[in-house]
């Protein structure tokens, strides 16, 4: 009786839920439609991918939840949108629409994961579903452009069209003959050949078209996503053909003739079509698709194109077939997302920064939102002219971005949430912290505290002194620095070596334990052994970063051979002109930051550059070379292949151009070493750039 009971309260329940979400459901589908429009056929969408995720996953939850309420209409169960259905909304924005091109099979959109723990759930199901419990898989970036269908006929390209809502696309083909990266006749081919992928613009294109496009007066594309499919959209072929537009192979559709039995396989015919193909890696166990994912998040921001994740797919077309597909998405593939780099949200107030060279930058006080892996609540604006050229208010909706570790920073206005009540900024004429008159220098773009005393610039400076950059100093993080110096613990640099004197104060501070303590003393004493290089950043003299403080650390030697140097000498060393010398000799030439440096000479500091290692591979054959590795290496990770260029004199970079003196290539290489073949740079095989390091610094081979 009492189950019978729980049963009925629970249809009950169900009823009334059902009659409630009806409406949100609705709400919910004519906003993703809208929104569907706005991305896939106008590219210009008014919200961010986490926001557009956000909606779409609410709508598939309410559909799981009631099934009563899932349609064939839904956008849950279509992809994309076509041309020539437009929201009433919109109509006044649309031209005249391209000829309709229906697929011969679906071109369907991929499910997305956004965490680890969702990305195993899937492989569970990959697994369960499939009866295997060792399945590898095939992991692609996931390129941030515009699916189109290439459909060649005895080797001639005969349509192209753009992927729509999956069933039906857009007539581009004339658009399509435009781009260099599309072959327009197949050697090899089979009699019939659907060819899918990536139309995208590269980052630097990107910016050379905003720069035109503003230049002229023009609206400028919010990112190159949009632009590349704005520009495959054109009436006008040769507006196209001036976009510099790129293109990546990775499907097909129907084929008549041989197939391929795998992606890794596939991959590598569509290559010998002579399809430019995306870099990919064939993985065999889940921790290596985590792996990459991590790896591909590291490198992004220093790809020539955008991307937004990995593209995981099952590796072998036979599973395929057991898996097959939902009424939008495949089960074989998953769109593993990073985290969300872009996000909406209001901006309460802004608030003046002093930082530690007395410079007066404008913060955004956001309502806080999740973008880049973290909560933000703070975005930098950079500088009052910037303000005042995004046109930014108090009140505002805006777009917040955060890259990597970049600080957010806020990328434009929503203007059209604007309502009236929204207040214009006015930049302060005094330091907010100490009241000193700012000073603006005629070259210079933000104003400036003079007074070297100022509370908040020298908080700012011991933070940055033992930051990661600077000296390292595990422990003296900003919450520590801002508590020790309100105890009086700290009133400037030199004073963190003095620490040790207060070990049984600090002891005494609520969350201080004995251990703590000890940590953190340790961690000031080990310091000390940081190399001048490394001093030269922490003191952060004004543009004076790494790679200048590495270039003078070496050149010099010693400190006191560098505080010595005049700016004619200084204007001699490499990438040293006359503004960083004259920045170097004023804060050496200033008595106070002389005392500094004779107090931190006499705290144990070391003062010289680590030259030993530099003498013994002085004479090498890397040093002063430009070197790209791509593919795995077996012997070192790529990271500690680039450490070792950099300690023999070299220069690794992540990416080929006419400069580069050699490719490395390792294991499964990507477009890099397509890219050096036809750039004519000299290719390197692990074994080649082994036999050049000197003995000393050779691996031991390491067995995989």
């Amino acid at each position: 009786m009492e189950g019978i009971m729980t049963c009925w309260v629970n249809r009950r329940s169900r009823m009334a839920a059902s009659e409630e979400v009806k409406k949100r459901v609705e709400k919910l589908r004519k906003e993703i439609i809208y929104h569907n429009y706005l991305y896939y056929v106008l590219n210009a969408p008014e919200i961010s991918d986490a926001e557009y995720d956000q909606l779409f996953r609410e709508l598939v939850s309410l559909e799981e939840r009631y099934p009563e309420l899932k349609t064939p209409e839904s956008p849950t169960q279509k992809v994309g949108a076509r041309g020539d259905e437009i929201p009433p909304q919109l109509a006044h924005l649309v031209q005249k629409p391209f000829e309709p091109v229906t697929h011969a099979i679906p071109m369907l959109s991929l499910d997305n994961v956004l965490s680890e723990e969702e990305f195993r759930e899937w492989v569970e199901r990959v697994q369960r579903d499939t009866g295997r419990s060792e399945i590898d898989f095939v992991c692609e970036p996931k390129l941030d452009g515009l699916s189109v269908e290439l459909v060649y006929e005895d080797g001639f390209l005969k349509v192209a069209s753009t992927r729509g809502d999956g069933v039906t696309g857009e007539n581009v083909t004339e658009n399509g003959r435009t781009l260099k990266a599309v072959p327009k006749i197949l050697k090899g081919a089979p009699e019939y050949i659907e060819v899918r992928g990536e139309v995208y613009m590269t980052k630097k294109a990107f910016e050379k078209l905003n720069a035109m496009r503003e230049e002229e007066g023009e609206p400028l594309f919010v990112n190159p996503r949009n632009a590349a499919a704005g520009s495959l959209r054109q009436l006008d072929p040769a507006v196209t053909r001036s976009r510099s537009l790129d293109f990546f192979a990775y499907a097909i559709g129907q084929i008549r003739g041989t197939t391929p039995k795998s992606q890794i396989e596939l991959l590598s015919f569509l290559k010998a079509l002579g399809f430019p193909v995306p870099e990919h890696k064939h993985v065999r166990r889940i921790e290596g698709v985590v792996e990459y994912h991590a790896e591909m998040e590291k490198r992004r921001r220093n790809l020539p194109f955008e991307i937004d994740g990995v593209v995981v797919k099952v590796n072998e077309f036979a599973l395929w077939d057991v898996l097959g597909t939902r009424a939008r998405s495949p089960k074989w593939a998953v769109a593993y997302k990073f985290a969300p780099e872009q996000a909406r949200t209001k901006l309460q107030d802004i608030i003046v920064q002093v930082g530690r060279t007395g410079a007066l930058t404008p913060v955004a006080v956001l309502e806080p939102v999740y973008v880049g892996g973290v909560t933000v609540s703070y975005a930098t604006l950079h500088n009052p002219d910037e303000v005042r050229r995004k046109d930014i208010r108090i009140g505002d909706v805006v777009v917040v971005q955060r890259a990597g570790d970049v600080i957010p920073e806020v990328v434009r206005v929503v203007e059209g949430e604007r309502t009236g009540k929204e207040k214009e900024f006015v930049m302060p004429e005094k330091c907010p912290v100490c009241g000193s008159k700012a000073v603006k220098e005629e070259e210079e773009v933000v104003p400036r505290c003079p007074n070297l005393d100022c509370p908040a610039r020298v908080e700012r400076s011991i933070q940055y002194f033992a930051s990661k950059r600077g000296m390292d100093i595990e422990g003296l993080g900003e919450s520590t620095v801002k508590e020790f110096l309100e105890r009086g613990f700290l009133k400037s640099i030199v004073d963190i070596y003095a620490l040790k004197e207060k070990k049984d104060s600090i002891m005494a501070l609520e969350g201080w334990g004995k251990k703590k303590v000890e940590n953190l003393l340790s961690a000031i004493e080990e310091s000390k052994k940081r190399p001048l290089s490394r001093l030269l950043v922490a003191l952060g003299i004004r543009q004076v970063g790494e790679r200048m403080a590495e270039v003078l650390a070496r050149r010099f030697r010693t400190m006191d051979a560098l505080m010595e140097a005049t700016e004619e000498e200084l204007t001699k060393v490499e990438d040293v002109g006359p503004k960083v010398a004259s920045s170097i000799r004023q804060f050496f030439a200033d008595e106070k930051n002389r005392r500094l440096l004779d107090e931190l000479k006499r705290a144990g500091l070391k003062m010289t550059e680590d030259v030993e290692e530099e003498e013994r591979v002085r004479e090498n054959p890397l040093l002063g070379k430009i070197v790209v590795f791509t593919g795995t290496l077996s012997t070192m990770s790529r990271s500690e292949a680039e450490n070792l260029v950099k300690r023999l004199g070299g220069h690794p970079t992540s990416s080929v151009s006419r400069k580069t003196d050699y490719v490395v290539v390792g294991e499964e290489p990507g477009s890099k070493y397509e890219k050096a073949l036809r750039a004519g740079v000299k290719i390197l095989s692990e074994e080649e750039f082994i036999s050049l390091l000197p003995e000393e610094f050779r691996p031991k081979r390491a067995s995989r």
